[in-house]
């Protein structure tokens, strides 16, 4: 087996964009953090109050993933998070001047261009991993999310929209960084024209423009450059699902299969697997495990969304 060392970036690197929800300017500084630190996010707006990046501090999982402490908050924090996880770093303060992470262009591509400019550095301490024993699963209303056992970290999402622009995608995905980088991290948010009206009565998608969502018109994608991919919707489920899935604190070796989940599935989920500790065990190394049979009987069940969650 082989041990594996925490890691923090190497150099100090920072962006600004409008948070996707608030509409606000928002300054954005990635900082080195020592080892056992964890990733933490800095409302420098309001005196540098500490909001630990965990399920513990999760707030509000509607529309996207907010944490927060004592009234201080961070929303829209997953695609940061899902480029921090892919890229193995450990510990991280993440310094905003605002309410919400800067949305850029609305993936996770320009957070991977800005872990790679600031490089990596392993630390002394070694690094936590969630080896889990058993399956685990969260389902409500035909949305289901299950993590198995597994000796690697992958995901495969399926997602049905009551539209012909998406309809039925499923994606399958096997974490390595590079594959990240190219298959996932340039995969955008996406939404209904329909619905961005009703979204900003609500205080909601303030921010947001052709330059950082996909917009899905009746029978056609207004975006002019159109898709990325052909499948970009469930790409970017599972990004999200990444970045939610790192709220574990720990880096989680299983298969995930979800069907129509979402970022409030995906709470739960992380909730229920730090619950039940005799489901898993820690380790300090990459160790190889059989994975669990699926039974052959199981089938995927489907809810019809009418926007994205």
């Amino acid at each position: 087996m082989r041990t594996i060392k925490e890691k923090t970036i190497q150099n100090e690197v920072s962006c600004s964009g409008i948070g996707l929800h608030s509409g606000e300017k928002i300054q954005l500084r990635l900082i080195p953090a020592p080892e056992g630190s964890g990733i933490l996010f800095s409302r420098t707006d309001l005196g540098g109050t500490l909001i630990p990046a965990n399920a513990t501090h999760v707030v509000s999982t509607h529309l996207s993933t907010t944490i927060g402490v004592e009234g201080a908050t961070v929303q829209t924090i997953e695609h940061l998070m899902a480029a921090i996880a892919a890229f193995g770093i450990d510990n991280l303060i993440i310094e905003l001047d605002g309410p919400e992470v800067p949305i850029l262009d609305g993936s996770a591509a320009p957070f991977a261009e800005l872990l790679s400019e600031a490089g990596h550095v392993e630390q002394k301490k070694g690094r936590k991993i969630i080896q889990l024993i058993e399956p685990v699963t969260i389902a409500e209303k035909g949305k289901r999310v299950t993590v198995y056992p597994s000796s690697t970290f992958e995901i495969s999402y399926q997602i049905r929209f009551d539209h012909p622009l998406i309809s039925s995608q499923s994606y399958d995905y096997q974490h390595r960084c590079e594959t990240f980088i190219a298959e996932i991290a340039p995969a955008r948010t996406f939404g209904f024209l329909k619905d961005v009206q009703m979204l900003q009565s609500m205080g909601l998608a303030r921010g947001g423009s052709l330059e950082n969502a996909i917009v899905i018109g009746e029978s056609r994608v207004l975006n002019e450059e159109g898709l990325r991919f052909s499948d970009e919707f469930v790409r970017h489920k599972i990004l999200d699902l990444i970045g939610d899935l790192s709220l574990l604190g720990m880096p989680l070796l299983g298969r995930v299969e979800a069907v129509c989940s979402g970022h409030m599935l995906h709470a739960k989920l992380v909730k229920e697997i730090l619950r039940n500790k005799k489901i898993w065990k820690v380790s300090s190394s990459v160790p190889s495990v059989e994975p669990y049979k699926v039974p052959s009987s199981r089938q995927a069940s489907y809810l019809p969304l009418s926007s994205a969650i």
